[in-house]
């Protein structure tokens, strides 16, 4: 069962910026006495897209009202049971092919409700917050992804 108290606000960290994005911040951000167990997945920056080889680095832009959905996000995981801290960052900004381009994280009590927390929020994530990247190729030109 759920610890009486929410998470509070400072237990749920959500941005968008355009410096590198820290694994050792994430896991801080979402430290509580009662976690057990913290997911974290990484999105990193590959070399190729669907079946295109040759992305050589892109660029990410977000919408202003980016926080905002992700922060909605945020707030309704942080809401489901045991959830002790939910984290999500996303980079804007050139990338290159191994960078970091968005980091989640999710305590929990137990591995089960870190794991299924965490998908939930890199899905929705995806799905639902105004983000897009613009992927150059080696051998020229660029295509845009998620508009």
């Amino acid at each position: 069962m759920r610890h009486d108290d929410a998470v509070s606000a400072e237990q749920i960290v959500v941005d968008v910026w355009d410096r590198p994005l820290s694994l050792d911040e994430a896991l801080e951000a979402v430290r509580h006495p009662r976690a057990g167990a913290v997911a974290i997945f990484v999105g990193t920056v590959r070399n190729h897209d669907g079946d295109r080889d040759g992305v050589s680095s892109l660029g990410y832009s977000a919408h202003p009202d980016a926080i905002t959905a992700l922060r909605a996000i945020a707030e309704d995981v942080a809401a489901g049971e045991q959830i002790h801290g939910v984290y999500a960052v996303h980079r804007t900004g050139d990338l290159a092919v191994g960078d970091l381009a968005v980091v989640c994280a999710v305590s929990a009590e137990h591995r089960a409700e870190a794991f299924e927390s965490g998908r939930r929020l890199i899905e929705e994530l995806k799905a639902r917050v105004p983000i897009w990247k613009r992927q150059e190729f080696e051998e020229g030109g660029h295509e845009w992804v998620g508009l």
